[in-house]
């Protein structure tokens, strides 16, 4: 009897690509970029510096495969800790049971209109991720949509969608993202926010071709749970949720309370994030005081608390490892000194050639780019100081091209095993990276489909978007 092929675990897979990274060390050149810190809205990066590639020996790496994922939990340590407080806190909302009590009200006064919930916060989601490009800060919404999704029917995936995906797809078609849009312009040399308009009606148009797509996909959940691709892991959290809801009983004023801490936090979050620039370590500070806070609300002793929040620690462990795995990647092309080399390949992949050909390339070049950077404010500083002029030699706009750059940073973003965001929110939702990856495939196909024929009107109307 054949034995089924199963996919690899998502360990298995990141440190498989840990090990190419590691061979790859052996027979590609080494290079190196200078690189400069900027700062942006107080926060500072670093970036590298275009026209200042100089090969150089590379430095091949060996035991470094078993120090890498070391190496990548230390780089990663801001993700990680915020993953743990996160964790840490819903657990102890979890334990007041004022989460399962808010569900189950949500469930009863949504018979029936299960669809709109998807509508209603997929459209937020992907508007918070077009506008000030929601990333990080979608991460703990997923141990909240999660839940409410098994409730009404449909699957952990589902639940992944409402926030993730939504934010994700947002941030992909932004049409104001101060750090991908806007960082693009400034090196392009053209209007910041200019060019607006169209992308308004590709954000338009993306999330609600995304939202169908759930639906679709949720209906189906809902008449044949079997389907679902995490129907054996989402069947052990029902269980879970109904012992928890068991417990909880009726909604009462303790819940409201808690659930009041939790609304005031979320909306601290937008306006420290929006208004104050908040990062990974205030957020951390905001998660961990409203667990307290809300644990202490909601009935619990201080010991409750505490051991509430080890607890959530612990269900959350797993989440920092992969992230740190994943990180591990990266570390090894940066010491065997090959990473720039493979930047500099890349960026020189695009040439003068036809005015759509050219944009087509550079949107591939940014899709290979992406894997090795996901932050999309160092993409935007290597390649479109080169795009811009390259754009104008091709015959397209360098609208066009910071629009070839935007679909190549953003959709990829929601597959790739190199992004600390992703592995570490599947990590969250309890979701293998392999599962996602199945179920995303066919979408993110689409997506790609769909940026190829979104790039074709800028190149025929020359778009300059001022």
């Amino acid at each position: 009897m054949k034995r089924k092929f199963k996919i690899p675990h998502t360990f298995v897979i990141v440190y498989a690509i840990i090990l190419l990274a590691a061979i790859a060390t052996w027979v590609v050149p080494g290079g190196h970029y200078e690189r400069e810190v900027v700062e942006k809205d107080g926060m500072t990066r670093e970036i590298l510096v275009r026209e200042s590639f100089q090969f150089q020996d590379n430095q091949p790496q060996f035991f470094a495969v078993f120090e890498a994922p070391l190496k990548g939990i230390i780089r990663m340590a801001d993700i990680i800790g915020f993953i743990f407080l996160v964790g840490g806190a819903f657990y102890v909302f979890q334990r007041t049971g004022a989460i399962a009590g808010a569900i189950s009200k949500i469930v009863q006064l949504m018979q029936g209109h299960e669809k709109w919930i998807i509508v209603i916060v997929m459209t937020l989601f992907s508007f918070f991720g077009a506008f000030f490009g929601m990333c990080e800060e979608a991460m703990p919404f997923v141990l909240i949509f999660i839940p409410l999704a098994l409730a009404l029917g449909y699957d952990s995936i589902t639940g992944l969608c409402l926030s993730f995906l939504a934010a994700g797809v947002g941030f992909a078609t932004a049409f104001f993202n101060p750090f991908t849009v806007q960082i693009a312009q400034k090196f392009s040399e053209i209007p910041p926010v200019s060019g607006w308009e169209y992308r308004v009606v590709i954000w338009v148009f993306t999330t609600l071709l995304t939202i169908i797509w759930v639906i679709r996909y949720a209906e189906k959940i809902k008449k044949t749970p079997e389907k679902s691709i995490t129907y054996e892991l989402d069947q052990k959290k029902r269980q879970r949720m109904e012992l928890e809801n068991a417990e909880v009983g009726e909604f009462n004023k303790r819940h409201a309370g808690v659930l009041l801490v939790l609304l005031l936090g979320i909306a601290f979050l937008f306006f420290g994030v929006i208004q104050l620039h908040w990062y990974i370590v205030e957020l951390a500070a905001l998660f961990l005081a409203m667990g307290i806070v809300g644990g202490i609300i909601g009935g619990l002793g201080v010991n409750e608390v505490a051991e509430g929040f080890i607890e959530g620690v612990k269900d959350i462990a797993g989440a920092a490892l992969i992230v740190g795995f994943a990180a591990g990647i990266i570390v090894i092309l940066e010491d065997g000194k090959i990473m720039d080399t493979i930047l500099y390949a890349m960026s020189r992949l695009t040439g003068e050639t036809l005015p759509l050909l050219s944009a087509y390339m550079m949107y591939g070049v940014q899709m290979l780019l992406n894997f090795f950077i996901p932050s999309g404010t160092t993409k935007a500083a290597l390649t479109m100081p080169l795009f811009a002029p390259l754009a104008d030699l091709s015959g397209i706009t360098r609208q066009t091209a910071v629009l070839a750059y935007q679909f190549g940073d953003g959709f990829t973003n929601m597959i790739i095993p190199t992004s600390g965001v992703t592995v570490g929110t599947l990590a969250m939702a309890k979701v293998p990276f392999e599962k996602w990856f199945k179920w995303l495939l066919p979408l993110e196909i689409g997506y790609i489909l769909l940026s190829l024929l979104l790039l074709i009107p800028p190149v025929w109307w020359h778009w300059t978007g001022f």
